[in-house]
This record gives C-alpha cells, structure tokens and sequence, in this order.
C-alpha cells in the first residue's frame, strides 16, 4: 500500500486568514485567531491523519518586516518552514500586494509544489478575483492557483486535493493519534494571549507573553499558575486595572476557554511581571520558547 506523509507549511502577510485555514483544514482550533496582526508568534503544526497519508500542517508567523528582535525570530520561523516544506501554501487575498522580495525569490527558484490560496473570496468580486489570480499567474507561472473561503469553508476540498496530489511517498512522520507537536501549556498560554489580543488595545498585546508557570491535575480541578510578561511597568498597571478589575476580567474569559479545552473545571491563576524590553532580549527570547535571532 502507499503511504504519502509531508511537511505543508503555510505562509503569507498578517491578517489574510492562515490560521483560519489551517484550523479549517485540521477541523480542530490550534491556532489562536483575532482580528489584530502578528496573532501568530510561533511556528504551530497541526498535524492531520488518515489510512494512506498524513499531512503535517504549519502554522507560520504572518511575513513582517522586523523591529524588534522577537520580529526577526518570528521571520526565522517563517524561512526555517520555507526550508522544511515539502509543499507551500502562500496565502493571500485580493488586493493584498505580497512583496517580501527574499520569499518572493525562494518561492520562484523552489522545486517544490507551490499553492496559492486567495482567500476570503466571499468578500470580493469574481472580476476583482481573477485578476489577482491572473497577477499570480504571472509571478508564479509553476504554482496552482485556489480561491477559497477559509472562514466558510468554500472550495477547503480543492486545496486538501492539490496538497494530496503533491505529497511526497513517505511512512508518517507522526504517531495517528497525535494532533500536534506542542503541550497542552504551549495553548493554554496563547488561549490567554489571546484574550490579551482581544480585551487590551494599542501596544499593550504586543509587549506581553505568556508563561505557564504551574500546571497541576487533580481528580476534579485543573490548577494553572501563569505569569503575563511585560516590557514595562505603566503596561503592567493597565493589564491588572483599578483593583485588579481587568486581571480578573482576564481570568474569567481565559479560564471558560481553557476549561473548554482541558474539558475539566480550572483554577487559573494570573500574575503580571515586567522583563524590560524583552522583545530585544535574547535570553528572555530563548526562554520564551522563540528560535535565534542569529538563525536566517
């Protein structure tokens, strides 16, 4: 019998729907979604199963163009899944000028299968739409172009065919059951970034991480202890409030959510800590789990 196992990862701008896509093609949520840029931090693989394949999906930071040292290793992520792939999905939509020249180059110099998906084409035209399909049909001559509606679900079938047409004669890389590489501590932390995403405004969501400090099962309850970073101390006073009213608004939301994905009560537990200016720390990068800066 043959078995097909690959690497797919997915790639494009902030904001044009990746992780949307991959929950969709996943039919699980691993990737948190917002309506903010630069939701995306890490590298995530969701990894999908079947008898004769599996696809190994990622997850990739939205392309930036970098200001702080946490941007440049999240853009690692990005080349080192480039690097991984055995297909590329480059997503976008219509109107959005893609023009990160280095990703532009690989992407017309690689050997390997190529996908672009247009998405979000239920908020478009058909002739606005086929002239960005034409426009990549010109700059990427050898890739397949597919228009798709991640959030509806519209044409996800053609996209799941061209990534089983492409992938490589491989055993799975992965045991069956297995539906990611990272810990259940991994989502809970971005479960309350994104609820920072969310609830805080302005620069407040980007100057904070998440660190899942304590993580204790009990028969009935779930006890987590988590620390939300800061870079600076006036951030620290807007995250916990007047008397500690946001924190605890925090909590709220972030614990439903959690208990929703553990499928078991939680006690949750936020403190705030401010680690100046990690976001140009190499060793608060490096704890927080982000690959190199010094890596392309």
């Amino acid at each position: 019998m043959i078995h097909q196992a690959g690497f797919v990862s997915i790639i494009g701008y902030p904001n044009v729907g990746k992780s949307t896509l991959m929950n969709a093609l996943l039919g699980e949520r691993l990737s948190i979604i917002t309506p903010k840029a630069q939701t995306t931090r890490h590298r995530i693989m969701g990894i999908f199963s079947d008898e004769n394949f599996q696809i190994v999906y990622s997850d990739t930071p939205g392309v930036i163009k970098p200001h702080y040292k946490l941007h440049r290793a999240m853009m690692s992520a990005v080349f080192s899944a480039l690097d991984d792939a055995d297909v590329i999905l480059l997503v976008t939509e219509a109107g959005n000028d893609f023009h990160q020249e280095e990703i532009l180059k690989k992407l017309k110099e690689t050997t390997k299968p190529v996908i672009v998906v247009i998405n979000k084409i239920d908020l478009g035209d058909m002739e606005v739409l086929e002239k960005e399909a034409e426009k990549w049909r010109g700059t990427l001559d050898k890739a397949t172009i597919l228009p798709v509606s991640a959030l509806h679900k519209v044409n996800l079938d053609q996209v799941f065919k061209a990534i089983l047409h492409d992938l490589p004669e491989s055993p799975p890389f992965y045991p069956k059951d297995e539906l990611t590489d990272r810990s259940q501590r991994f989502f809970i932390s971005e479960i309350i970034r994104e609820k920072i995403l969310l609830y805080f405004s302005q620069e407040i969501p980007y100057s904070t991480e998440v660190a899942i400090e304590s993580f204790k099962e009990e028969e009935h309850l779930t006890r987590i202890s988590a620390t939300i970073y800061v870079s600076r101390e006036s951030q620290k006073g807007i995250l916990i409030g007047h008397q500690g009213v946001a924190i605890k608004k925090l909590g709220t939301v972030a614990r439903k959510d959690i208990e929703s994905f553990l499928g078991q009560h939680v006690f949750l537990e936020l403190r705030v800590k401010v680690a100046k200016d990690w976001r140009e720390d190499d060793q608060a990068l490096k704890r927080f789990g982000y690959p190199s800066t010094s890596e392309k």
